[in-house]
């Protein structure tokens, strides 16, 4: 006799296994999330946290909150070495910007002889360590000796003064910009190799020439290396701190310790023992630096989707 078969609902559910989780992925990028936190994440936090205390006679490292922050937005010199970078910024970036691109199209025409020779002149300085750069440049400005020195004898008169109050941010900014055109014009020759035969081709079916095809095709090609060209500009700017530091010496009446907002912390922490408002200072310029290249990325965005 045949046993009866248990009714279905004795019979216990199967059990459904979990899908395994992979580690994989978390294994790759665990190397790079490491060095992350502790080179950018540790360092800022423990800004931060250094920028809420005091070092005071009486009482030694107190907690204070934000009132470094309230001192700080209300410090004339922090304001003033700001304004400097922002007038730099203003004059100095669309300068070099306007130069690189010319030198990528001069350079992309194919119609300028010797352009690798060309293109490896302009590159060069951006080659030269920028302490380097700035003592060649030095010597050059010196009113005692080098170019400008034997300019100002030849015509009988102090008519180059490249470290006096009036000139010495020009003069700094045309030390930047002899750096960083060859760097930038390579950002710009980059993009604009991508740009496909193809349109070039109809360009010319169309009888566009000359400036129409820079026009009409090459600058909106690089409008993208351009948003990024000005973004790293303008955090250059803002972190303007290697060439008056080493230019200070040789005018130390004109380049004050806060005339850049790095200056003004470097010189707050090593030479005034102040670190807790020199993080401060930092957290500050690192706050606008941010806001403003990302102002300029989002409106760069706007702009290419358009």
């Amino acid at each position: 006799m045949r046993a009866a078969s248990p009714s279905p609902s004795l019979i216990p559910p199967a059990r459904v296994r979990a899908p395994r989780r992979e580690w994989i992925g978390w294994q790759f990028g665990a190397p790079f999330a490491v060095v992350f936190v502790v080179v950018f994440i540790a360092p800022l936090a423990y800004a931060v946290y250094l920028s809420l205390f005091q070092n005071r006679l009486i009482g030694g490292n107190a907690f204070v909150g934000l009132d470094n922050y309230a001192t700080a937005l209300g410090d004339s010199q922090f304001w003033e070495g700001f304004g400097r970078v922002v007038l730099f910024l203003l004059i100095q970036v669309p300068v070099m910007l306007g130069l690189a691109l010319i030198a990528a199209l001069a350079i992309d025409s194919a119609r300028l002889y010797a352009s690798g020779l060309f293109r490896m002149v302009i590159f060069l300085p951006y080659a030269v360590p920028a302490v380097v750069a700035v003592l060649i440049w030095g010597f050059m400005y010196g009113g005692n000796f080098g170019l400008t020195a034997d300019i100002n004898r030849m015509l009988g008169a102090e008519f180059l003064q490249p470290f006096s109050r009036s000139w010495i941010l020009a003069s700094i900014g045309n030390i930047v910009t002899w750096e960083f055109v060859g760097y930038n014009m390579l950002i710009f020759y980059s993009a604009l190799k991508t740009i496909p035969v193809d349109l070039y081709e109809a360009a010319e079916i169309d009888g566009a020439r000359g400036w129409q095809v820079v026009k009409a095709i090459k600058l909106p090609a690089v409008r993208g290396a351009i948003v990024i060209a000005t973004i790293f500009s303008i955090i250059g700017s803002f972190q303007l701190f290697n060439e008056p530091n080493v230019l200070k010496p040789l005018a130390s009446n004109v380049i004050t310790s806060y005339f850049t907002p790095n200056m003004y912390a470097y010189n707050l922490s090593f030479a005034g023992q102040q670190y807790n408002y020199a993080a401060t200072v930092a957290i500050i310029m690192g706050v606008i630096t941010a806001v403003i290249a990302y102002v300029v990325q989002l409106r760069g965005t706007r702009q290419e989707d358009r």
